[in-house]
């Protein structure tokens, strides 16, 4: 199951140099796209304000 992003998040920039599927896309509030993620988790430790979880 892929992890998403919360509205917690500030949109840093932390988690999507992090990904390594790429599965992460910018925006005001980043989003994880489910069809790409590898539930790593990475995402997650990365994120500064806790805004990443699993799904």
């Amino acid at each position: 199951m892929a992890h998403k992003i919360s509205n917690d998040c500030t949109a840093c920039g932390t988690c999507i140099d992090e990904c390594p599927v790429e599965a992460i896309s910018p925006g005001d509030i980043y989003s994880i796209d489910p069809s790409v993620c590898s539930d790593c988790g990475t995402c997650a430790e990365a994120c500064p304000v806790g805004a990443i979880s699993p799904a």
